[in-house]
């Protein structure tokens, strides 16, 4: 009995790589290391310039090995519609972009980023988002991205990279992930949190984003700034989880409680919804793709100004 109990724990053993790892949502150069190799492991370099990252030339220079390429801002992780950027695809296009990489159902997920600086870590965080929202759970990020892969010392391959073979994906849209605007404008009225995600000087109204008609951020939301727990060190830019917590306690906000992240074009605003869902444990946390280039379409939608309080949208873009 015992033998047959040991014989059956070693197959185990040894198929164990060919099931989901169940990775957590941010994991360390280290972890991914010891997996490369594993079935059902997909590495996903998406470096663009964003930051100065890089894309297809980059990669095929020094990757890590057995990954493989999408550029965030060239290969359809977004869209535009109806002038709103950065919105996110319809599912049947996701899908066959998905499995245009050789990414499956049953495949684990680790997406790179170039590492290079906070807004390029919002790529690794809205194309994390974009698998969560289809459904697909096996998905992490790998923290300091392919920066801090190469300045830690790990393996780098290099050469043109072949295309992967195209396989089914299948998606579910979980909408409880993604808010509409109709979403936000209740949110607010009820008193639920909403966090924009943009540094400073946008939400207070001091800048503005091209994408927005007119400055300003959402009456009654909180400033959680996506670049303000990221460090850069040698080189590459890792979460600090510890301090994103201590942010977040900061804004005195309900883990369990409906809270919705934006910024302008949904892009940082990806950056905040994995930092406060993910890392920070907010139960009930939602994105706005379209965030204030969509809010602001609206002349008699509110905004919010440091120095001229709540106005709305057609007062400021006369």
């Amino acid at each position: 009995m015992r033998s047959r109990l040991l014989l059956a724990a070693g197959a185990l053993a040894i198929a164990g790589p060919a099931h989901a790892l169940h990775p957590s949502p941010l994991v360390e150069a280290e972890w991914l290391d010891e997996q490369l190799g594993s079935d059902d492991l997909v590495v996903l370099d998406v470096r663009s310039a964003i930051d100065d990252g890089g894309d297809r030339e980059s990669f095929e220079a020094a990757r890590i090995p057995g990954s493989r390429y999408s550029s965030y801002t060239d290969a359809g992780w977004r869209e535009e519609r109806d002038g709103v950027a950065g919105l996110l695809p319809d599912v049947e296009e996701l899908e066959s972009l998905i499995g245009g990489l050789g990414i499956d159902n049953e495949d684990t997920v680790v997406v790179v980023s170039a590492g290079t600086g906070p807004t390029d870590f919002g790529s690794a965080a809205r194309i994390y988002w974009t698998f969560k929202a289809l459904g697909h759970d096996e998905v992490t990020i790998l923290n300091g991205g392919f920066a801090g892969w190469e300045q830690q010392g790990f393996e780098i391959a290099s050469g043109s990279a072949s295309d992967p073979e195209t396989v089914d994906f299948s998606a579910t849209l979980q909408e409880q992930l993604l808010a509409t605007t109709e979403e936000v404008e209740a949110a607010r009225e009820d008193g639920e949190a909403l966090v924009d995600a943009r540094p400073p000087a946008f939400f207070t109204g001091e800048t503005q984003s091209p994408a927005a008609r007119v400055p300003g951020t959402i009456p009654g939301s909180v400033n959680l700034p996506h670049d303000g727990s990221l460090e850069a060190r040698d080189g590459a830019y890792y979460l600090q989880s510890d301090s994103l917590k201590a942010r977040i306690d900061a804004l005195g906000l309900d883990r369990e409680a409906p809270t919705v992240a934006f910024c302008n074009t949904g892009h940082w605003a990806a950056s905040g919804w994995f930092q406060l869902s993910e890392i920070g444990g907010l139960e009930n946390a939602t994105m706005y793709d379209g965030s204030m280039a969509a809010w602001t379409r609206d002349d008699e939608r509110p905004v919010q100004l440091a120095d001229r309080g709540t106005v709305s949208v057609g007062e400021l873009a006369e």
